[in-house]
């Protein structure tokens, strides 16, 4: 499955729009991952914990897209959109775009 942020695919040519797929995923704060973090934030650096709950979220979400897009008959997403938003106390992240079918340029 090619995903792409970009509205085509380089050396290929989209041969039917089968429509908008979506893949979320929502990620709750952790009292000891929050602990951690705010002592990371008070002596500098980057919090570890943090950025790999976010690795993991934002994969999750894509791969519920290409899930999607695979079951309406697509071999590639494009325009793909990533959203974060906080909710209540927890992380959401969207991934959005256009499942397509397409075909090698010769």
């Amino acid at each position: 499955m090619i995903v792409t942020t970009t509205p085509s695919i380089e050396g290929r040519r989209i041969t039917a729009y089968h429509g908008i797929v979506t893949g979320e995923a929502i990620i709750g704060a952790n009292v000891f991952r929050d602990i951690f973090a705010s002592i990371t934030d008070i002596v500098g650096g980057r919090s570890g914990a943090y950025e790999k709950s976010l690795r993991e979220a934002r994969q999750s979400a894509l791969s519920e897209m290409t899930r999607s897009a695979r079951s309406v008959g697509a071999d590639a997403v494009v325009g793909i959109d990533l959203d974060y938003e906080v909710v209540n106390n927890m992380l959401m992240v969207s991934a959005s775009g256009t499942a397509v079918s397409t075909e090698v340029i010769a």
